[in-house]
């Protein structure tokens, strides 16, 4: 139980929101429900999200998480992760006799689909983001002639475009807001024709989860992100901890990865998690903080979270049938 107060001595900034997105809890309940209807296995075509203990954990339940849909023997089912697929990985499911369930984030497939509209449009399409993060390799290939990556303002000076102005940019979802704002001003003044996307791509949960560790950073000399180091969104929790103010800011899966060491002269710990990360973890973290006499937790809520969203309609039907469907197609033989 969180113990909310003002303690002016040893004390933790905890804040909120923290912890499992929309998206994220889709993807997490999709890949149990698939289990729950269908039995084991169910095949994940990449990490479902990028945490160490929710892999595990839905690993013993069940799932076998595979990084390419060759792994996945044909009349099986696959679900694709909350980061997203491009086109070609859904040919190779069906190439495959593959039953699929699309566990992409919604927002993601917002970004994809404004990258179809606008090569559709044939702009150039400037995508801000890290290169080999599975996000940028399912939105690039959805119109890999018509789009760019810039990661990062050091880019841009190498970026060029046949048209200047038919340029737009679009980015990963989960990357800080500071620093995308950053690349897309100096493509802006590279190309001053540049326009946006009609809304902002980076999430809601990640551009609220960076405010909160703003607001903690000034006062926490030591911030504790809970996250996996594959993790984009956790990783730019801790650069934004740093910007802000804090002395030191770390990423840990567990509890058990936070030094003694760190907590040298420290009196504020401000404490978070990424968007992948479930209540659990950081629990842990408190309990271990209050065990050396930081047990006095303040809430730091830099805004409230209400969305949620439908699991992927694909739970709706018997998949296991449509995957012995896909066989006895293959072979001529009926499916009963």
């Amino acid at each position: 139980m969180v113990r909310m107060t003002a303690s002016p001595g040893r004390r933790v900034l905890l804040a909120a929101p923290r912890g499992y997105c929309a998206g994220v809890d889709r993807a997490v309940i999709a890949v149990e429900k698939a289990l729950e209807q269908y039995g084991a296995p169910v095949y994940v075509r990449h990490e479902i999200v990028h945490n160490k203990y929710v892999v595990q954990t839905l690993e013993k339940k069940g799932a076998i998480f595979v990084e390419r849909t060759e792994e996945v023997p044909e009349g099986n089912i696959v679900m694709f992760s909350a980061h997203g697929v491009a086109p070609v990985v859904h040919d190779e499911a069906a190439r495959g006799k593959l039953a699929t369930i699309d566990a992409t984030c919604p927002l993601v497939t917002k970004v994809h689909k404004e990258a179809v509209r606008f090569a559709n449009e044939d702009y150039d399409i400037l995508l801000i983001g890290h290169e080999g993060h599975e996000e940028v390799i399912g939105t690039s290939g959805e119109a890999p002639e018509h789009i760019q990556l810039v990661d990062g303002p050091g880019d841009v000076a190498d970026v060029e475009v046949r048209d200047e102005s038919k340029v737009v940019w679009l980015s990963q979802t989960t990357l800080s807001v500071d620093e995308t704002m950053e690349t897309v001003d100096a493509l802006k003044e590279k190309f001053p024709q540049l326009i946006s996307p009609p809304s902002d791509d980076i999430c809601y949960a990640t551009q609220n989860r960076q405010l909160a560790v703003k607001q903690m950073g000034a006062e926490a000399e030591l911030v504790i992100v809970v996250g996996s180091r594959n993790s984009s969104n956790s990783k730019r929790l801790v650069e934004v901890a740093k910007l802000a103010g804090s002395r030191e800011a770390y990423l840990v899966d567990f509890a058990s990865e936070i030094d003694e060491a760190w907590l040298e002269g420290v009196s504020t710990v401000g404490v978070t998690s990424g968007a992948s990360v479930p209540e659990v973890l950081v629990e842990q973290v408190l309990e271990w903080l209050a065990e050396r006499g930081f047990e006095d937790v303040e809430i730091v809520k830099a805004a409230e979270e209400s969305i949620t969203f439908s699991l992927p309609k694909e739970l709706r039907r018997d998949l296991r049938e449509e995957a012995a469907a896909l066989i006895a197609e293959r072979t001529g033989t009926s499916a009963e």
